[in-house]
Parts: C-alpha cells; sequence; structure tokens
C-alpha cells in the first residue's frame, strides 16, 4: 500500500517507518527534515496534506504536540495541532477515498485515574481521567476519530504507553507494567494497518507484563515479593548491579486485547533495556549516582 506517515521525522514515525518501508511505499510528513520524510509540511496545512495524500491508500497519525510541550506552547496551538488538523485529515481521507487510518494515541490520558496507594489495573475499560492540555486533546481527538469512523474508513487507535529514553533502571521497570520499546510500538502500528472487523478499534500497546490482576494490591505494598515470583531475573539483574527495586508500583497498563485482536505481543523487555544500557546505547540513558530514583519513593 501507499501510506501517508505524519510525523515522519519524529522519535516513533522513524520507528514506524523502519516496520513498514520494506512491505509498504511510505510518505512522510513533517515540519522537521529527515530522511524517512518526503514532504515537510504542517499537519494542519490543506495545501501540503493535498500534495502529501495523492494515491494514498491508508494514513498512520502520529504527528502531535507532546507532554513536553505543555506549558511551553498554548492551549490553542495544541487544538489547532492535535485538533484542528486531525478533522483536516479525516475530510481529506473521506474526500480521497482512504481506506484506514491508525491513529497514535496515548496512556498519558489516564491521568487521574490511577489511584493514590494502590495499583490500578488498566486496561481499555478502564474510564481515562486526563490531566492536562495535551490528555484532553488526545482523548478529544479519540471521540472525533470514533464518531469518523464506518463503512468507508476503518479507524484503529494505539493507545502506547511511556516510550522515551530514561535512566536504565527505571526504564527497565516500567517494561514491566507502563513502559514498552519504540519498535514495538512501530509492530503494534503494522498489526493495527492490517486490523479487520469492527470500523472503530482502540488497543493498548505496552510491553508484555508478568503480574496478573490479583498482583495489584501486593504490587502497592511490596512489589519485590511479587517481582521475585514473577520476574526473578529482573531482581537477579538488579541486585548483581546495585540497583535498588521500587517500593511501590502504581499502575500495569494490560496490553492483553491488543494481542488478541491484532495478534500483536510485545518483544523487546527490561533484558532489552540493560543490553541497551551496557552497550551506551542513546535510547536508555545511563543511571548515575546524581539520578535520584523515583521508583523508590
Amino acid at each position: 500500500m501507499k501510506v501517508l506517515l505524519t510525523g515522519s521525522s519524529g522519535r516513533i514515525g522513524r520507528a514506524i517507518f523502519g516496520a513498514m518501508a520494506e512491505a509498504h511505499e511510505m510518505v512522510g510528513l513533517d515540519r522537521q527534515p529527515f530522511s524517512t520524510t518526503r514532504f515537510i509540511g504542517d499537519v494542519a496545512d490543506a495545501r501540503v496534506l493535498r500534495e502529501a495524500m495523492s494515491g494514498v491508500e491508508a494514513i498512520i497519525h502520529t504527528a502531535a504536540l507532546h507532554a513536553p510541550h505543555v506549558g511551553i506552547v498554548d492551549e490553542a496551538e495544541f487544538a489547532r495541532v492535535n485538533l484542528e488538523g486531525l478533522r483536516l485529515l479525516v475530510d481529506l481521507a473521506v474526500e480521497r477515498g482512504v481506506r484506514t487510518l491508525v491513529y497514535t494515541s496515548t496512556t498519558a490520558l489516564y491521568g487521574d485515574a490511577v489511584e493514590p496507594d494502590r495499583c490500578t489495573w488498566i486496561d481499555e475499560a478502564t474510564v481515562p481521567r486526563p490531566k492536562t492540555v495535551y490528555h484532553r486533546t488526545k482523548l478529544e481527538a479519540e471521540s472525533l476519530l470514533e464518531a469518523a469512523a464506518g463503512a468507508t474508513l476503518a479507524v484503529r487507535v494505539i493507545r502506547m504507553s511511556r516510550c522515551f529514553p530514561e535512566a536504565a533502571d527505571q526504564m527497565a521497570l516500567y517494561r514491566l507494567h507502563r513502559g514498552i520499546d519504540a519498535r514495538d510500538v512501530a509492530d503494534a502500528h503494522l498489526a493495527a494497518l492490517g486490523a479487520t472487523g469492527a470500523a472503530f478499534q482502540r488497543y493498548i500497546a505496552s510491553g508484555r507484563t508478568p503480574f496478573k490482576p490479583e498482583d495489584a494490591d501486593a504490587l502497592a505494598r511490596e512489589p519485590r515479593e511479587v517481582l521475585a515470583l514473577r520476574c526473578p531475573a529482573l531482581v537477579d539483574a538488579f541486585e548483581r548491579r546495585g540497583w535498588p527495586l521500587p517500593r511501590t508500583i502504581d499502575r500495569v497498563y494490560d496490553a492483553s486485547a491488543a494481542s488478541r485482536g491484532l495478534g500483536w505481543e510485545s518483544h523487546y523487555g527490561f533484558e532489552e533495556v540493560l543490553a541497551q544500557h551496557d552497550q551506551r546505547s542513546l535510547e536508555v540513558l545511563p543511571r548515575s549516582h546524581w539520578h535520584r530514583d523515583r521508583t523508590t519513593e
């Protein structure tokens, strides 16, 4: 297929391009130049979009203002990029007969759904409770897409969990319950592109967790015991490195629906984080003695 990929110069956009370029003709669009980007322009610019969408059969929409922009970019700009740009993209998709749109969303929009002093088990049935303009615009965008989905446009929403370089110990732990590798995110988008069934589908994409819902209370109070039972290899690895284990784990993102609905599984767990750390990959930040471990608070 010929696929328009917005946000193609970004970290996730580049990973998606890499996962799909051999099988599909990828047309990248971004405000910033990169080797994965063919069209330079704003996602809310109708002229650029019309040119980029020539002959396109599917769209993967990753372009957005994100959490780092909160407090720096005003709310009107969030609305322009994250909502008005999406409305324009949907209108053009319908006009051009595009059959599938895959949208990159975020588990961050659950926000205050995580309850204090508890470990919250989060799946697609959990009601989002957004905190910031970023969360709100992503949730509004999902609603817009759900209304647009129908017989002529299939929409797949991927709510990806935490996926950016962090200190190695924290990042490794997060892969068990609230984090994901960019390559796994890309594979989830690839699986969503070919998904059949209902016109609108929404999935959490997060690392494969060893935990079970019945572990939730113990994860909040005594996570070391659960880790020793469910993931002894991580406990051993942390002990060898002199890294502390968390005092509490506050949430688990359950990606089992994506496994069932898309046939997708994550492949890059905590072992990959440790390997990348040892190889000094900038995908993982080093853990220094200046690093304050938030997972132990």
